[in-house]
């Protein structure tokens, strides 16, 4: 199975949205099959076969995440950190300021999904395959 370890040295070379896709394939071949990011913490769990599971640690003291979510304005952050101008933290502030409370990603489907804090679906984004 894979470790942390292996995922943080994929993760070190995102530097942009445009580096995700080829993380994404990194990652799967691994046998990361889904993972899920809390906005609070930054925190993520990581699923592979047989349910197997890791976590990481949160990056960041705890940030509040807002009680409604802002679908247009959280979409227009999201952009800016895809074209890199806006650094990770950056973003997560963002994500929490509209009412993110995390992102599923699904290797299989290729798919990420935002979700806001009633577990609503706010954005579904079709990973590009390389």
């Amino acid at each position: 199975m894979f470790t942390l370890e292996q995922i943080e040295t994929a993760h070190r070379n995102v530097a942009t949205g445009a580096d995700f896709p080829k993380y994404i394939q990194e990652i799967s071949a691994m046998g990361v099959r889904s993972f899920e990011t809390w906005v609070m913490d930054s925190h993520t769990n990581y699923f592979g076969d047989s349910s197997f599971q890791i976590q990481s640690p949160p990056l960041y003291d705890q940030l509040l995440i807002t009680d409604h979510s802002h679908k247009e304005a959280f979409i227009d952050f999201l952009k800016r950190r895809q074209e890199g101008e806006t650094d990770y933290f950056t973003f997560c502030k963002h994500c929490a300021e509209t009412g993110i409370e995390k992102w599923v990603v699904d290797l299989e489907n290729m798919t990420c999904i935002y979700y806001d804090r009633d577990a609503n679906q706010i954005l579904l984004e079709e990973i590009p395959k390389l």
